[in-house]
């Protein structure tokens, strides 16, 4: 499957940005998890419910309210009146492609039992514990700070995501493209199945057997490292966003076309790995210096290595 043949299959129904879906996939065949902070209404589960069809994934939507419990989640067991014996009933999260709309509108409990599925592919009801699907994927939103009813995840939970992306508005064309579809004036497509859970797996393995040199894993370190001694950040990146940062960047040169990293594929997907592992400090704040913009200036001072590429 080739990576612009996806893009295009998405886009037939998700209108927004090309590299939205390019950085969503990148960071399913690095088996990581994406969260989207974005207002409503600009197709967050549209890409979702996209992705899972053309890639012939079960998905899941759970709407996250201060009332959804743990259980709601992770499944519960219960009586069966029959031959009185427990059995497990299969939470939310027992799916390929789940999203978690409005995450930040949950109760801690709730938001730590999903956390925790996504760190370690399993969960655990009284006492049994359930292997999640491979693949398994968590596309969650969170709404912008300030939205009523909402606060932004504490940075320990933002972590567990390997980037963290925004749709945004439309351009005036593609808002053109969506109203037509929305009202008639373009005949409706459905999406082809181009890839299953096999093939997945299959992805993900070469998308790990991608070669880093050591200048490629020193330059990654240094981006990382570099957080920590800025003035202006508080609380720099941890290790694993260093991690992190070596998977996605694999999964990005494996998606070119390629079977090694180049320093263009780290760049590529430097900021969306780590601005939301940082802290600002205060006077940051007051500066209203944005991890993104602190972030550009440390990709300015990181010189990259220059690799010998043998023809």
């Amino acid at each position: 499957m080739k990576i612009q043949e996806f893009i295009e299959e998405i886009q037939k129904s998700f209108v927004g940005n090309p590299q939205i879906i390019y950085k969503v996939f990148c960071a399913l065949l690095a088996g990581g998890h994406v969260l989207l902070e974005d207002i409503p209404g600009v197709g967050k589960t549209t890409l979702a419910k996209a992705f899972s069809q053309v890639l012939n994934l079960e998905c899941k939507r759970i709407q996250f309210t201060p009332d959804v419990m743990p259980s709601d989640i992770t499944g519960f067991t219960m009586l069966r009146p029959e031959d009185r014996a427990m059995v497990y009933q299969p939470g939310a999260v027992m799916c390929s492609l789940l999203l978690a709309d409005e995450i930040n509108r949950a109760s801690s409990r709730t938001q730590s039992a999903l956390l925790e599925a996504m760190e370690e592919y399993t969960v655990t009801v009284d006492g049994v514990t359930y292997p999640l699907p491979d693949p398994f994927m968590v596309i969650a939103t969170q709404n912008p700070a300030g939205s009523s009813g909402t606060q932004l995840l504490p940075e320990s939970q933002t972590d567990r995501f390997m980037l963290r992306l925004s749709i945004g508005y439309p351009d005036e064309e593609m808002e053109f493209t969506m109203l037509s579809r929305k009202n008639g004036l373009s005949e409706p497509t459905s999406l082809r199945t181009l890839a299953d859970a096999e093939t997945i797996r299959e992805m993900r393995k070469k998308v790990a057997a991608v070669y880093l040199d050591d200048s490629i894993y020193r330059y990654i370190l240094k981006l990382v490292r570099a957080t920590r001694e800025r003035p202006e950040i508080s609380q720099g990146a941890s290790p694993r966003c260093s991690v992190a940062l070596t998977a996605v960047s694999q999964a990005a040169a494996w998606v070119s076309g390629r079977d090694y990293v180049i320093p263009e594929d780290v760049q590529s997907v430097y900021i969306d790995c780590v601005a939301h592992r940082l802290v600002m400090s205060s006077q940051a704040k007051r500066d209203r210096i944005s991890p993104e913009m602190a972030l550009e200036k440390i990709l300015k001072d990181v010189q990259p290595p220059k690799l010998k590429v043998e023809s």
